[in-house]
């Protein structure tokens, strides 16, 4: 039976973050099976295959322009969802989960009967409750980001870094509230199963784990291309202190010193005052260090293969994109175990503890200084990714879902 599905998504930026990985490729997979997808976003929009429909639900999109207080228009006046995501963002919030909740079951209390599943991207709105009232409805949650403001409070230097981070995720309150009452929540990884039921007290038996995929036509080896000797890479959002980047840095020190020509090339961005950039200059490792952003996949790609190997010292992923990528792409990876990486990259890596710089040397100067070992670990990990992550494979997990809640919402 061929379903119509609408994928919600609040925010699905095509070249940086796993959200937009997953809606681009989670709804390729759903078309190449014979459904028909709605992806119902709001910006930054998503590339899309040509065979899935894309339906804009724009926001103020505050977050992309240089001057916020600018930014302001008259006729916000006028409209009370609009004057709040203003006021909310200048005054240091997130409200786009929430307001792109009241945008969504606006769209979609026009399209009754229009799709047969809605399929939540982690928006967690409060919405969410109107719309399972109307639809057959599962939620997606990458992990609780509740790990991830907890992680900030410890990394906070002072009072107005705390402040400033509460005021980010108050959105946090609403998710915590609308989690426990959805019926059917699926997560990536075994260890998200756990941290979602713990943090937002939902109950187990509504959680199912269906692992992402990773495109393995696109991120493959490339033979062709020299690799650049000891160039390190990584994929980390510089500045949270979640992906766990400035212990990689601090480890970069006693490498430099055994090997002179190491580069660390970071897919992401760093603040120019903030505190990854201040470690950096602190340890003169500017230029040994450059950061990459806003790339298109085919540029990850042809990092991936000017690269000696890939290091993720995160200290939690729901799932790891990253590792996954670089796995596929024939790098070999060290990395933590941390969250849901442990499914994905177990037995096929150099392990390495989390929160630990020392381990992260050793590892690196091991590797540099073996060539076979690094073909070894290399080869293990394509192998994995192959044989345990597609995409076809996810897809097929999640219909599996709709179609129990399907038959369960109608009975």
């Amino acid at each position: 039976m061929s379903l119509k599905i609408g994928l919600l998504s609040y925010r699905s930026h095509p070249y940086s973050g796993g959200q937009g990985i997953y809606v681009k490729h989670l709804s390729k997979a759903l078309a190449e099976l014979g459904h028909e997808v709605d992806v119902i976003s709001g910006q930054p929009y998503p590339e899309l295959d040509e065979r899935v429909n894309l339906v804009k639900l724009p926001s103020l999109n505050i977050f992309e322009e240089e001057d916020r207080f600018r930014s302001f228009k008259m006729n916000y006046l006028m409209n009370p969802l609009s004057l709040f995501e203003w006021l909310s963002v200048m005054t240091g919030g997130f409200p786009e989960p929430y307001t792109y909740g009241v945008r969504v079951n606006r769209y979609l209390k026009k399209s009754l009967g229009d799709y047969q599943i809605i399929h939540d991207n982690q928006s967690l709105s409060y919405a969410l409750l109107h719309i399972q009232q109307n639809f057959p409805l599962v939620t997606t949650i990458h992990h609780p980001i509740t790990r991830d403001h907890k992680l900030e409070l410890e990394n906070a230097k002072n009072w107005k870094q705390r402040l400033s981070s509460n005021r980010w995720h108050g959105f946090l309150r609403m998710q915590k509230k609308v989690a426990p009452s959805l019926k059917a929540i699926i997560a990536p990884s075994h260890s998200s199963k756990i941290d979602i039921s713990n943090e937002f007290s939902v109950n187990k038996d509504f959680i199912d784990v269906v692992h992402n995929g990773i495109d393995t036509e696109t991120f493959k080896p490339n033979n062709n291309k020299k690799r650049i000797k000891n160039r390190i890479i990584t994929t980390a959002s510089a500045d949270v202190p979640l992906k766990g980047l400035k212990y990689l840095i601090k480890a970069l020190p006693k490498i430099i010193s055994l090997y002179p020509d190491t580069e660390l090339v970071v897919i992401g961005k760093a603040k120019n005052n903030g505190e990854t950039m201040k470690l950096i200059k602190k340890l003169n490792l500017l230029p040994h260090i450059h950061f990459k952003s806003n790339l298109k996949e085919e540029d990850i790609v042809d990092l991936y293969a000017s690269a000696e190997l890939a290091v993720i010292p995160s200290l939690y992923e729901g799932f790891g994109f990253g590792a996954g990528e670089a796995m596929s792409c024939g790098l070999p990876l060290i990395s933590t175990l941390s969250g849901g990486l442990k499914d994905i990259v177990k037995g096929s890596c150099y392990e390495i503890e989390s929160g630990s710089s020392l381990e992260i040397e050793n590892a690196v100067i091991d590797l540099f200084d073996n060539e076979e070992e690094m073909k070894r670990v290399a080869l293990l990990g394509r192998k994995r990714i192959l044989e345990k992550f597609n995409w076809r494979q996810a897809a097929k997990g999640y219909l599996a879902i709709y179609e129990r809640e399907i038959t369960r919402f109608s009975s």
